[in-house]
């Protein structure tokens, strides 16, 4: 992981933003309304309620990014984790993975929690490796989120 560096957001990474999740969710489902308001107003939809947006830069290139959004008091939902094609196996997601977890014990967070798809079994194995616990499912803006998980932080 040593030529990954994680940057935080910065409106001239917000294209990156966009562009590294549209490939993945496009690849694996179908892009979303909700997936387009975030990704197309991040600092609306995500920085001004209190969350945050990381990326992972591998040898001077965006390869990664990924979203702590603030649903409640002390709880954050991990969200919009991408990495772009051409990076993947590279550790861009651990890294990612890694730094989210920090910001939101930085940001007073005592759970992370993310709804994902038992299609992206890496994406859960590495979820799991982190503590992340399966819990029951519950409502979800999602069509393709059928599994949620939470790591608790205190």
């Amino acid at each position: 992981m040593e030529h990954i560096t994680i940057l935080g957001y910065q409106p001239h990474l917000a294209p990156y933003f966009k562009s590294i999740n549209i490939a993945w969710i496009a690849q694996y489902f179908a892009v979303e309304e909700h997936d387009l308001k975030q990704l197309e107003t991040p600092e609306e939809s995500i920085l001004k309620p209190g969350g945050a947006i990381l990326f992972a830069q591998y040898d001077h290139e965006i390869a990664g990014t990924c979203a702590l959004i603030k649903t409640g008091e002390n709880e954050y939902e991990l969200a919009k984790m991408g990495v772009d094609e051409k990076h993947r196996g590279k550790q861009v997601g651990k890294a990612l993975l890694v730094a989210a977890i920090k910001k939101a014990r930085a940001l007073g967070a005592t759970k992370v929690w993310l709804g994902s798809s038992t299609k992206l079994q890496p994406a859960l194995r590495l979820y799991e490796q982190f503590g992340f616990q399966h819990v029951p499912l519950q409502p979800s803006p999602y069509a393709r989120a059928d599994i949620r998980m939470e790591l608790n932080l205190v």
